[in-house]
Formats: structure tokens, C-alpha cells, sequence
């Protein structure tokens, strides 16, 4: 980091200590490029048709913004050490969710693609996506077993959450072309992907207490 973007990132952190959100996000995106850096020299060639760095960046963001009241730093370097941790352990969730998951996902597309019609498989391709926010590879399996119950809540969702989720798992849209479909930024629709899988593993985890 050179003299002049190390005061900057200061400066920004300082005032993201104040609680303008505006700053750490300004500060969070002085280290975008870089992370994706990190994401691309990490990945498994077998994850990189199945992961974007982008997407994987962008989890991270949401989930420092989300935690930064957490952390504890006081200097640019130790929020940069931050943001990375928690972008290794979203790849760690990654290589366990694709890789370790890969066979035992064939075996289950081929027994849905027997036993249930074209808009339970539907559904059943948008549950076994949930686990990218984050879940246990055990708890994720549970919950994908009743299509039908799924369903049902993602039909309890207000309608662009249903949307985002729609295009981006039914349609597999990346977030660009979703933006063009309902008129948002990528960015912007990015952030209300997240927010409705939030809500639909918040429903998931209401149904499994049940």
C-alpha cells in the first residue's frame, strides 16, 4: 500500500469508526481488486466454473459490513488482515459446499429428476444454492429434503427477493443481467440476493425447529 492510499485508508477507517457507512464502504472497496487477486490465485480449477470472485467478494463485504462493529483493529493493515480471514473462510465454505458435495449432488439431481415434476426441480436447484451464505453441509442436506415445504416459502417472500432468487438460480443469471432485468445496479441486486437468502435460511431455520 503506498503512502498516499495508507492515509487514505486511515482516514476512512477513522471516520468508519465514527459510523459513516459511507466511509467503510469506500474503505472496503480500496481493497476490491486485491481480493479478488487472492480469490482467483486460490480457487481450485474445478470451483472456478461454479464460483465468481466477484461473488465471493462481495459475501465478504456484506459480512464485514454487517460484523464491523466487532473488530477490534486500529490500523489499515489489521482491517485488511480482517477482510481476508473472512474471504479464506468463505473459500474454505466453498471448496467443502462444491467439492466435497459434487458427487453426492449428481446422485441427488438424478433421483429428483426421477421422482419429482419440472417446477419441484426448480425449487430443489434454488436449495442446494443456500448454502453459499454460509451453513453446515449437514444442515443444508436436511433442509433441501421436503421441495415442497421450500417452495412455500420462497412464495412467502416479498416479490424481489423471490425475483433475485428466481433469475439467479432458476434462470442462472449473473448479476448483471439480472440488474438489466429489474431495472438495479448489479451491485444493487447483489445485495437483495443476499438479503433474500438470509430470509429464506431464516425461514428454513424456523421450519427445522418446527
Amino acid at each position: 500500500m503506498t503512502s498516499t492510499s495508507g492515509s487514505l485508508a486511515a482516514d476512512l477507517l477513522a471516520d468508519a469508526r465514527r459510523g459513516s457507512e459511507t466511509s467503510l464502504g469506500k474503505l472496503m472497496q480500496l481493497h476490491a481488486s486485491y481480493l479478488k487477486l487472492v480469490v482467483a490465485s486460490q480457487l481450485d480449477d474445478r470451483l472456478r466454473a461454479r464460483v465468481s470472485s466477484s461473488d465471493v467478494v462481495q459475501e465478504t463485504f456484506y459480512e464485514a459490513h454487517r460484523d464491523f462493529p466487532a473488530f477490534r483493529g486500529a490500523t489499515p493493515e489489521e482491517f485488511l488482515g480482517w477482510l481476508r480471514r473472512i474471504l479464506m473462510n468463505n473459500l474454505l465454505r466453498a471448496v467443502e459446499l462444491h467439492l466435497k458435495a459434487a458427487k453426492r449432488d449428481v446422485r441427488r439431481e438424478v433421483s429428483i429428476d426421477r421422482a419429482q415434476g419440472p417446477g419441484d426441480r426448480s425449487v430443489a436447484a434454488i436449495a442446494s444454492q443456500l448454502p453459499h451464505v454460509g451453513d453446515s453441509p449437514s444442515a443444508s442436506i436436511q433442509r433441501r429434503e421436503n421441495a415442497d415445504a421450500l417452495g412455500h416459502m420462497l412464495n412467502s417472500l416479498p416479490d424481489d427477493y423471490r425475483e433475485v432468487i428466481r433469475l439467479r438460480h432458476q434462470e442462472g443469471l449473473d448479476f448483471s443481467e439480472i440488474g438489466d432485468r429489474m431495472g438495479r445496479s448489479s451491485g444493487a441486486v447483489r445485495m437483495l440476493w443476499l438479503r433474500g437468502i438470509k430470509r429464506l435460511r431464516g425461514l428454513l431455520d424456523e421450519g427445522s425447529e418446527g
